[in-house]
């Protein structure tokens, strides 16, 4: 990314100062499978292909349950589900709270002002949601008029979301807000006190950093360059540089 692209996200999520970023290395995505020769396409396919059918498969069924999902009332209200969006091989994850309006609207996670900003943020660190990051929410549905998800929709909602993360396998999780933090790692501590450290999450026990919600920083602006600092924590600790002094 040239100085001045960078220079460009960085304005976009309130930072000023340019501050040279430590490149992190990204896997290079897998190869595209050559197509069929003509003739070939009843052939039976081999024991390799049959392994990389299978997470298509999950995945496809995956969404259906979201679309046709009826495990609280949330789909009464809603346009329709919205699964998650992004590279399905990404190391990175980004996890927030629940669908907004537009998101209801357009079935995609981070749509609208407060999508534009999260895309500037990731950009800002070298990350596009259209290459290496998958982004996902807790809830699949909208709640009315957005309101805090309750205990009982989290509960519906959650499996869906481990199976994604069981699905994409990330190096790293990023949480976004609050609900989505409290959610992941089962506590009702405030954000200031999540924030700033490495947590682990699951069975894989994969590392886990929170900050702000876009929609926070467009209203709180002058949060904005802490968020900078999470997210370049979130690079250090994906790197294994975590900050000096943060505990883990």
């Amino acid at each position: 990314m040239s100085p001045a692209r960078r220079a460009q996200y960085l304005q976009a999520i309130g930072i000023d100062r340019w501050i040279p970023r430590i490149a992190l290395g990204e896997a290079a995505s897998p190869a595209p499978e050559p197509s069929a020769p003509a003739g070939e396409s009843c052939a039976r396919p081999g024991p390799d292909a049959l392994t990389q059918t299978a997470p298509e498969a999950r995945w496809q069924a995956l969404r259906a349950e979201i679309l046709q999902c009826k495990k609280c009332p949330l789909h009464e209200g809603r346009t329709q589900g919205v699964v998650g969006v992004g590279n399905r091989e990404a190391d990175w994850m980004v996890i927030g709270e629940a669908p907004g309006a537009e998101e209801d609207r357009r079935g995609e996670p981070f749509v609208g002002r407060a999508g534009q900003l999260l895309d500037a943020m990731l950009r800002s660190i070298g990350l596009s949601r259209d290459s290496n990051v998958y982004i996902a929410n807790i809830l699949k549905s909208r709640p009315p008029g957005n309101r805090d998800p309750r205990p009982e929709e989290v509960a519906a909602c959650l499996p869906y979301l481990m199976r994604q993360i069981e699905l994409v396998r990330p190096k790293l999780l990023l949480a976004v807000g609050r609900i989505a933090a409290q959610n992941l790692l089962g506590t009702d501590a405030p954000l200031a006190r999540l924030r700033g450290r490495v947590h682990h999450f699951g069975e894989r026990n994969t590392p886990l950093v929170v900050t702000y919600h876009p929609a926070y920083l467009l209203r709180s602006p002058a949060d904005k360059r802490v968020a900078w600092e999470d997210l370049k924590f979130a690079r250090s600790v994906m790197a294994g540089r975590p900050t000096d002094g943060e505990r883990s």
